[in-house]
């Protein structure tokens, strides 16, 4: 301690006396003799006699500023404000110019103190004098920024009513950074447990686990080994399946620098050995608090790696289709500051993030704030969410729920369990994402109704863009995809050696508390089975293919890509309205565009053969206007 206050004491005061020019303020020798004699005392790290020394001082000479402006560097740096402040008022009143930059240490104060007013007055006071630093002209005014945003909010609260989530959940010890699947039944969560009851001995960050029962809660669990260790676990994210878990173990054996990401995934009841993820995602920095997107490919994580902003930002990863992941890029000046930006939260929405940063202005030492993706790399300007949601202190570790309305946090106000707990609260809608619900279901062989693992992919029909990807428990054949509401879907799921399974989901009045609960039956390859493509539109009447068809139309490509000895029938169907001549003539016409497009990216056409059968084959009623959509439709058939 005292090795560390003597540093500040000796720099500050050179510091003090570089802006003097090495001149002191007072031109009475006797003063200047006992103030040497004083700060001589300071060097030589006796700090209680040194400040008896410096007092003496003033009693030769009041004015002699060096002495107030030396004792409040010293009580400042010491963290004691009151005795700080004193000092400082003392030296601008016996000349408010000798040394500008107290004008900005007795803003900091005051504006510690919440004494806005005051804080306001001295920034601008600092920003009067030319030839002030860059770096402290860039504090004073984002500081004031802060003021004037500080004013508004508390002017202007945002709904919140916190509630904390119970026993079952929160402890006496530490709970923090959660994590929730899409169906919101499985929350996962890190819990920091003292040295007097961990084993081993230490202090130790474990993940826990609680799942809900009729609407309940269940005591939280500390997860299974290999998971959890002997060592720390924590500032985890669960995939929307809860079936692949990201997490932060720093100084681990094998380990890349300090803290380092691990990924395992669970089979069944089963999880695997933690994998470090390596190189370029892990550096011999600080890689921690992951957050994994719906597509199933793209990892959010804060880091102080090289090339940042800042101290800590935010960066993604992609999951390469050769297993790798890709090198980290940082999310750029929108979202990143020279500051610190951490707690990243990638709803289940794809859109939004919500995360905390002390580089932004707002209320107190880590806000948190949300910002709407516009592409792959752009987000929009960030915003803070507001008071009293963020305060004085520092906020963050916040999640919101999938449908949007409930928002998950960390906080260690007064009347928890423990010194952090888990609350949750109703997110005022302007700080909601984009509504989600989810699928979930189960992948089987449709002849022997064995469970199988599977590919499951979402497709936006209106863009083609793959919205979200998982694969099936090979144990159990479950799975859980999420799917924002009001759009149209294509689902693909895909397993070698069957044949793809394809649907088309219309959710433009879905809701989040309507999940799809499904079964997907997959057919073996063999001779006679088929399928409808159930994502291929024609414009109406005619053969010419929409946009929206492409997805479906690269799904078929792939699937004869990777079944060279396969040969295919396409075929096309009507309903009964119009002629028959019509109806045989358009079938014919749809199966051969689709034919045409195969052929088109390299499909060999001895592989296909394409065929109308008009309105011959109906596979559901034509006196209704589903029925007739579900009859006009395109098949294939494996033929060979």
């Amino acid at each position: 301690m005292k090795k560390y206050l003597l540093f500040f004491a000796i720099a500050l005061c050179c510091a003090t006396f570089g802006i003097a020019q090495n001149k002191y303020y007072s031109n009475n020798k006797k003063a200047i003799a006992q103030f040497e004699k004083a700060m001589n005392v300071l060097y030589s790290g006796k700090f209680s006699q040194g400040i008896l020394e410096l007092e003496k001082v003033l009693k030769i000479e009041p004015n002699f500023i060096e002495v107030p402006l030396t004792l409040g560097d010293f009580y400042f740096d010491s963290k004691d404000t009151a005795r700080a402040l004193e000092n400082y008022e003392k030296a601008v009143q016996i000349n408010e110019s000798f040394y500008p930059v107290v004008w900005l240490r007795i803003a900091d104060i005051y504006m510690e103190k919440d004494n806005y007013q005051r804080a306001e007055t001295c920034y601008n006071k600092y920003l009067q004098y030319e030839k002030q630093n860059k770096q402290g002209i860039e504090s004073a005014k984002f500081n004031l920024e802060q003021i004037a945003f500080r004013r508004k909010a508390m002017a202007n609260p945002v709904p919140f009513a916190p509630k904390n989530m119970g026993a079952a959940v929160n402890s006496k010890y530490q709970e923090y950074l959660p994590s929730l699947t899409a169906d919101e039944q499985t929350l996962v969560f890190t819990r920091k447990v003292w040295a007097r009851d961990a084993q081993p001995a230490g202090n130790e960050e474990d993940l826990y686990i609680s799942t809900k029962e009729n609407g309940v809660w269940t005591p939280a669990q500390r997860m299974p080994s290999p998971l959890n260790s002997d060592g720390n676990e924590g500032a985890e994210c669960v995939s929307q399946d809860g079936r692949v878990m990201f997490f932060t173990a720093c100084e681990r054996k094998g380990g890349a620098g300090s803290c380092d990401l691990y990924l395992c995934a669970r089979t069944g009841d089963k999880w695997s050995v933690p994998r470090n993820l390596g190189s370029p995602v892990n550096t011999g920095g600080w890689e921690t608090q992951p957050s994994f997107s719906i597509d199933g490919r793209t990892l959010y994580f804060a880091s102080n790696r090289p090339g940042g902003k800042g101290g800590n930002d935010i960066w993604k990863t992609v999951l390469m289709d050769n297993g790798r992941w890709s090198k980290p890029v940082n999310l750029g000046d929108s979202i990143n500051t020279p500051g610190d930006e951490k707690c990243p939260f990638i709803h289940y929405d794809d859109q939004t993030l919500y995360f905390a940063s002390n580089g932004h202005v707002g209320m107190g030492d880590m806000d948190i704030f949300y910002s709407r993706k516009i592409n792959d790399t752009t987000w929009s300007k960030p915003v803070n969410i507001g008071y009293p949601i963020n305060t004085k202190g520092e906020d963050a570790s916040l999640i919101v729920s999938p449908s949007g309305t409930t928002a998950i946090f960390t906080s260690d106000r007064e009347g928890g369990y423990g010194s952090l707990d888990l609350y949750q609260f109703e997110l005022y809608k302007e700080a909601q994402p984009l509504a989600v619900t989810y699928m979930k279901g189960v992948v089987f062989d449709q002849k022997t109704n064995a469970k199988l693992s599977a590919q499951v992919k979402i497709i936006d029909v209106a863009t083609g863009n793959e919205i979200a990807s998982t694969s099936s428990d090979p144990v159990n054949g479950s799975f859980i995809i999420s799917l924002p509401v009001n759009r149209t879907y294509a689902l693909n799921v895909s397993k070698s050696k069957y044949l793809f399974y394809s649907d088309n989901i219309e959710l433009q009045n879905g809701t989040p508390d309507k999940p799809f609960l499904v079964n997907i039956p997959l057919k073996p390859i063999e001779v006679g089975e088929s399928i409808v493509l159930k994502n291929i539109f024609f414009e109406t009447g005619s053969a010419e293919l929409k946009n929206e068809s492409v997805a479906e139309l690269t799904k078929l490509v792939q699937f004869m890509v990777k079944n060279p000895q396969i040969r295919i029938e396409i075929s096309g169907h009507t309903d009964n309205v119009g002629s028959d001549a019509m109806n045989q003539k358009l079938s014919e016409n749809r199966a051969k565009a689709v034919m045409d497009y195969l052929v088109e990216k390299g499909v060999d056409q001895q592989r296909l053969r394409s065929v109308g059968y008009g309105k011959t084959r109906p596979i559901d009623t034509n006196d209704t206007e589903q029925g007739r959509a579900n009859n006009r439709r395109t098949m294939f058939e494996i033929i060979k």
